[in-house]
């Protein structure tokens, strides 16, 4: 494979962004040959005399300069992309990639469309999110798309190989990769950056005409020269792009006239005191939008210092009638978020299968995001997610590239657990690392066995993270699991991918089995026994891109089965749940209970079982939990617990020790939110006991979650058998596995309020 280094490159334009890329791609790699093209001359002396190119041509003699470039960047407008596409397609040579910069992406693509397959299979749509008010190449940096986002847009006929030229391109000149379908591109840019500039141009040229305007400009404040400052850039490349992006921007800039119309109509009619608490409201959602935003995006330590203490669920309400003929009922019919094991994994072997992924039903929590981003940065173009949707060109088993940072896998273990047996097996250094809470957790149950495999990984006192990985030859290993652990199991076969000779693994009892049925959907062969608890695959084979369709997460839904199970009248019905074997501890455990559950339009999707749980409200009562269901529903005890408190007789929980090493110990969790809330409960180093009372109406409190997703979830659902309200701590990081959780809680009867502090 060629050196990026080494790869000749030639620019067309060499304006603020060409030049940028020109100066900084000279900085990173002062041999690699770049040549320009260009129609001022002037430009094109002052980029030969800093040594920022290599050679130059006058834009008449692009064959000449297009001869036996790699990789051909168009630095030009949207229009003037698309009228010099055809001229590129007749001169080029049959090797070379192209790409291009401009800001509106439909109206470049639909030129790049028109002509022949080849060519445009070649065609890599960007656009780097950077600039200045300034144009030309005496205002171009070399550190311009440093720390700046990339947006690709890749045509579904792309290859991998002109992808990963692209993507090596942006990665050396510093910048973050993501990728956007094109009508997503151009609408999400129409908002953020075109109708910004609109407004700028516009509210000058509204001064400028007033009757008074030496005196509005004589006097204005600093305030104005901030929000004009856009109305500096370039007027030509601007006209260009409202041209280009016309549809998207009437209707962002309809939005707007909508909202300032309103606005205005309020300002002539709304009485003074109305008119005050309004726009109070209104600035103060913006600010905290704009603070967020700045936050998030521009400031990530500030973001992280925000940590989950910043979020408090405030649920419940208090009621007179303390007795239970009073409990609000929940029903509907509602489809939860995606199953977040199965939306890691779909990335995971996406990434390096051959060819384009398409998965639907992804799980748009910030988990699973970290994972997104952390492929992204190992080299693989995955486009979305959009509404559940994306698509991850593979690079192939042995495709994927060192990242340039450690990888953040934000909360999640289970992306940290499987990453670091992919990450052992690669030809790069590596680091895995987390949020505060994941740092915490045991990773020796990964990390050895991978050693046995003769893995390199270095991690800090009683194997927690961040966890650094040198390269390593793998071989293949049989391997008895101590306990049984998915992400174990996942682990070590994901580095079986690339050991030598075959990887066994034996489970001491039933786990999740998601990774083996994706393997299979891939195409990777594997062998299974008979009884389910040995799996092994022989290292070296392809996978093959597939389609995945994600069922919703059983997680999930638990919070509603439960909060259904618990409230006499209650009737809900959740939609495309998936219920793997490996899966429904929850479902046999509440009906051990006695719920009412019923499955139905049970179905494969995908090589996964889906179906709609549908529950009615019946008296629960407290059972001992077989040792053989605890596997099967590790994670949903803590709504279970609630469940528990509200059974008649006590419930009893053993073997399940598991619940200590999560995203907090659990049973402490939970043991101390039970008792705070008037449960009578006893906690063991391997379970608890719930005294159970269908009566129950729970003890307002203050409930710390312990940044515990399924913690704050948990009490959320168990307000609704409150006396008061419940505020309940630290829990931000429901946003990692369930984003919609207090929407969906709203339209099923659960209300819920989110305070920020």
């Amino acid at each position: 494979m060629t050196r990026f280094e080494d790869v000749k490159i030639l620019i067309v334009g060499l304006g603020l962004i060409g030049g940028s890329i020109a100066r900084g791609l000279k900085r990173k790699n002062p041999n690699q040959p770049i040549i320009a093209c260009d129609c001022d001359r002037a430009q094109m002396a002052a980029a030969l005399a800093s040594q920022d190119v290599d050679q130059v041509y006058d834009i008449d003699a692009l064959s000449a300069a297009c001869a036996d470039a790699d990789l051909v960047v168009i630095a030009l407008p949207p229009l003037a992309t698309a009228a010099i596409l055809p001229r590129l397609e007749s001169c080029c040579n049959e090797r070379s990639v192209l790409t291009d910069v401009a800001s509106v992406k439909g109206y470049v693509v639909a030129a790049a469309e028109k002509l022949a397959t080849e060519f445009s299979s070649r065609f890599v749509p960007g656009h780097p999110i950077a600039g200045s008010e300034k144009s030309g190449y005496l205002a171009s940096k070399g550190e311009l798309f440093e720390g700046r986002n990339i947006i690709l847009t890749p045509l579904k006929n792309n290859s991998s190989e002109a992808l990963r030229l692209v993507t090596a391109m942006w990665t050396t000149l510093g910048a973050n990769m993501l990728a956007m379908s094109v009508p997503h591109h151009d609408e999400v840019l129409a908002a953020t950056s075109h109708l910004p500039h609109l407004l700028a141009y516009s509210i000058v040229d509204v001064l400028a005409k007033q009757e008074r305007s030496g005196d509005i400009f004589r006097y204005a404040a600093g305030g104005f020269a901030d929000f004009s400052r856009l109305a500096s850039s370039d007027a030509r490349m601007w006209s260009d792009i409202f041209v280009a992006n016309r549809a998207a921007s009437a209707d962002v800039l309809g939005a707007m006239i909508t909202a300032l119309q309103a606005l205005k109509t309020a300002l002539e009619t709304s009485p003074d005191t109305r008119l005050g608490t309004d726009l109070h409201a209104l600035f103060s959602d913006a600010k905290e939008t704009r603070e967020a935003f700045i936050n998030t995006h521009f400031n990530p330590t500030a973001n992280k210092s925000m940590n989950e203490k910043s979020v408090v669920f405030i649920a419940g309400q208090s009621i007179a009638d303390q007795s239970c003929a009073n409990l609000p009922q929940v029903k509907g019919r509602v489809r939860v978020p995606g199953d977040k094991s199965i939306s890691h994994r779909s990335i995971i072997f996406g990434a390096i299968a051959e060819g384009r992924t398409e998965v639907s039903g992804f799980l748009e929590g910030e988990d699973a995001l970290n994972t997104v981003a952390a492929f992204r940065e190992l080299g693989v173009t995955i486009v979305g997610p959009e509404n559940g949707k994306l698509s991850i060109i593979g690079v192939g088993r042995d495709g994927l590239s060192a990242p340039r940072k450690p990888l953040y896998m934000g909360n999640s273990g289970t992306a940290m657990r499987l990453l670091s047996g992919l990450l052992a097996a690669q030809q790069f250094d590596s680091e895995l690392t987390g949020d505060e809470s994941l740092t915490k957790r045991p990773m020796a149950r990964v990390v050895e066995p991978l050693r046995l495999m003769g893995a390199t990984i270095d991690a800090q006192a009683g194997g927690r993270p961040p966890l650094k990985i040198a390269p390593a030859k793998l071989h293949g290993i049989r391997y008895a699991m101590p306990m049984a652990s998915a992400q174990v199991k996942s682990c070590l076969l994901l580095a079986g991918l690339y050991a030598d000779g075959v990887t066994e693994i034996s489970e001491p009892g039933i786990c999740r089995d998601h990774t083996e049925r994706m393997l299979e959907g891939f195409g990777y062969p594997l062998t299974r026994s008979a009884d389910g608890s040995t799996v092994s695959l022989e290292g070296g084979h392809a996978l093959k891109a597939t389609t995945i369709d994600v069922p919703s997460d059983i997680s999930s839904a638990t919070f509603f089965l439960v909060a259904a199970a618990i409230c006499p009248g209650s009737d809900v019905v959740l939609e495309h749940v998936g219920i793997n074997p490996t899966r429904i501890g929850v479902i046999n455990i509440l009906k051990l209970m006695g719920a009412d559950i019923s499955v139905l339009n049970p179905r494969s999707v995908g090589g996964e079982p889906v179906a709609e749980l549908a529950i009615k409200y019946a008296p629960l009562h407290g059972i001992t939990i077989p040792e053989s269901q605890i596997p099967l529903a590790i994670d949903e005890f803590p709504a279970l617990f609630i469940a528990a408190a509200t059974a008649k007789g006590e419930t009893h929980l053993r073997g399940a020790e598991e619940l200590r090493v999560k995203e907090s110990d659990r049973l402490a969790a939970m043991a101390a939110g039970l008792e705070r809330i008037g449960v009578d409960c006893e906690m063991f180093p391997d379970g608890i006991s719930i005294a159970g009372d269908p009566e129950v109406r729970f003890a307002s409190a203050e409930i710390d979650s312990e940044g515990d997703h399924r913690i704050a979830m948990a009490f959320a659902v168990a307000s609704l058998r409150a006396a008061g309200e419940f505020r309940i701590l630290n829990c931000a990081n429901v946003a990692t596995s369930f984003p919609n959780f207090v929407e969906l809680s709203s339209t099923l009867g659960l209300e819920i309020r989110v305070e920020h502090v």
